[in-house]
């Protein structure tokens, strides 16, 4: 019967399908940048946003040609639960072969955030203190505006997603950056 894994047990099923510190790193903080979002947005689905942000990735290791089509059947795999799939394959809208458009600020909040999250955490090896603690908005839209910083990282998608929120770019980075000083500040 599908399920919806709590947040220890998508850890495990995202381990089991990726073995890169990175894969796992990334997931861990989309997750937690789920949490600080949902924190604000959703406060009691704080776990349902995480574990969507924890699995957005589980494929793309392994299969990253296939990016979210694997991911569908790896979850599938799983038994985990139709609503998670959908929202954690959200992300890769119109990037990947999902059909799964971002409906919900949590959906629109992950696509947005998936990219971004990158962006922001290669601006922050750059900087001194290898931090978000010390970075702030004008520093990553600087880098932003760089298309060669970060090449992987979507700007397209960046705005496309706070378009979907009705956010600027600069509400976007600004609390996404909010989000990561969080997760470096428990680490």
């Amino acid at each position: 019967m599908p399920y919806v894994p709590d947040l220890r047990q998508a850890r495990e099923i995202l381990a089991k399908y990726n073995k890169e510190p990175f894969h796992i790193s990334h997931g861990e903080i989309v997750s937690g940048v789920m949490g600080y979002f949902a924190r604000k947005h959703d406060p009691d689905r704080e776990a349902y946003w995480r574990i969507a942000g924890m699995l957005h990735d589980i494929d793309f290791e392994l299969y990253p040609e296939e990016h979210c089509v694997k991911g569908e059947e790896l979850m599938r795999g799983e038994d985990i639960d139709e609503s998670v799939i959908r929202s954690a394959l959200s992300h890769g809208y119109k990037m990947t072969g999902t059909p799964y458009e971002p409906e919900c600020i949590m959906e629109r909040i992950l696509y947005a955030a998936d990219e971004l999250t990158g962006l922001i955490g290669a601006a922050a090896l750059m900087r001194p203190s290898k931090s978000v603690s010390d970075m702030e908005y004008p520093s990553v839209i600087k880098k932003f505006k760089d298309k060669k910083f970060a090449a992987g990282c979507s700007r397209d998608v960046i705005r496309a997603g706070a378009e979907m929120l009705g956010w600027t770019l600069e509400e976007l980075i600004t609390e996404t950056i909010l989000a990561m000083r969080e997760l470096e500040a428990v680490s």
